[in-house]
């Protein structure tokens, strides 16, 4: 397992609509436990940084199943990707399948599955797919959020 982590703010800087940039990157195995761990990461990732996690879990786990069911090639990983800039989140899952492209699709009443994109539909605010280098694809959502609130200043003063 491969891991690029970088942070431009200092540990415990929440992101502010200043333009300041975070992210966090990994190589997962194209599999169900990579898929699993994906999701463990972003969570883990966006508690660290102070940010709201419970859209963004599913929205990685959606993202990062279908890598790992629909874009796998033996041999070959997928990439997850977090960026912050001010107030949205943007997730990227990269796969080695870029002749097959996602498309939202009515799902089958008795289908066990089929449902992912239309989940990432509800709770992004925006969502895509960018075709890379052959045989690249990068499935993508967007998710914006309010700051935090900074935490209140501990100097002692009681305000009144």
């Amino acid at each position: 397992m491969n891991q690029e982590t970088q942070e431009t703010t200092e540990p415990g800087i929440r992101p502010e609509p200043s333009g300041e940039v975070r992210n966090f990157t990994m190589l997962l195995s194209s599999t169900p436990r990579g898929a699993r761990l994906a999701r463990l990461l972003a969570v883990d990732a966006l508690r660290s940084w102070g940010l709201p996690h419970e859209r963004a879990s599913h929205v990685v786990a959606e993202l990062a199943a279908n890598a790992a069911t629909h874009g796998r090639l033996p041999g070959h990983s997928f990439r997850l990707t977090l960026y912050v800039v001010g107030a949205t989140l943007r997730i990227e899952v990269t796969d080695t399948r870029g002749d097959q492209l996602p498309a939202l699709r009515a799902p089958d009443d008795v289908a066990e599955s089929g449902r992912g994109l239309l989940l990432v539909e509800a709770l992004a605010d925006r969502w895509g797919v960018t075709e890379g280098r052959f045989p690249r694809k990068t499935v993508w959502a967007e998710l914006g959020f309010t700051p935090p609130e900074p935490a209140p200043s501990r100097s002692g003063a009681v305000g009144g």
